[in-house]
């Protein structure tokens, strides 16, 4: 018999950063403050960020609202990374030229190293609890990786995981249920933002 308890699993990108990454900007904090208070009460067994100082300040200051029985746990396959490198052929026509374009700035470390780290993220964060018990685990991460873990709940090509912006401190849900497709329940959803801390970290030109 198919179990019915399913995993809850939580995506922010980290709080705005400083420019030269060491930390987070005054509104950072406030991002990552508003973003805890707003999961408060959710029933999360874990905070998991990856090892760069601003996820992991931002996962703190999540986790100071969430309280002690909340672990916060640094985890490297919630890094940034580039999670899957196409071939030219894989991407759609009118844009191969500008995404493979866009994947030329990675070095070998990075084909190396960010398709094996998503292929480990995707088997530690995703699909039904094993258990059988439900769970809700929160993972303060980067861009390239929600893309990732967002495309694949949706059955969607591995490459597009390009072209999928998050704001920071934004926050995505996904639930993965046994015998059910994966449902994206929220995406980029920042209503626990003000309007001046909204839309930090995405493109200018997709702000509406």
């Amino acid at each position: 018999m198919t179990g019915t308890a399913s995993r809850y699993l939580y995506l922010t990108r980290h709080a705005e950063a400083l420019p030269d990454e060491s930390g987070l900007t005054e509104n950072g904090f406030r991002q990552a403050e508003l973003l805890g208070e707003r999961l408060r009460g959710t029933p999360l067994a874990a905070v998991h960020h990856g090892p760069l100082p601003r996820a992991a300040q931002t996962a703190a200051l999540i986790g100071e609202r969430l309280g002690a029985a909340v672990p916060v746990e640094a985890n490297e396959l919630a890094g940034d990374y580039p999670p899957h490198f196409p071939r030219e052929s894989e991407l759609p026509p009118d844009s191969a030229y500008y995404l493979s374009r866009f994947l030329d700035r990675f070095g070998p470390e990075d084909r190396a190293w960010g398709p094996q780290l998503a292929r480990e993220a995707l088997a530690r964060f995703t699909g039904p609890p094993a258990a059988g018990k439900a769970t809700h685990e929160l993972v303060v991460t980067h861009n390239f990786l929600i893309g990732r873990l967002v495309s694949a709940a949706l059955d969607a090509p591995p490459w597009r995981w390009l072209g999928l912006d998050h704001a920071n401190a934004a926050l995505t849900v996904i639930r993965y249920t046994p015998g059910r497709p994966h449902s994206v329940l929220l995406y980029n959803d920042m209503r626990h933002l003000p309007e001046e801390l909204r839309w930090t970290g995405f493109p200018a030109e997709l702000h509406f």
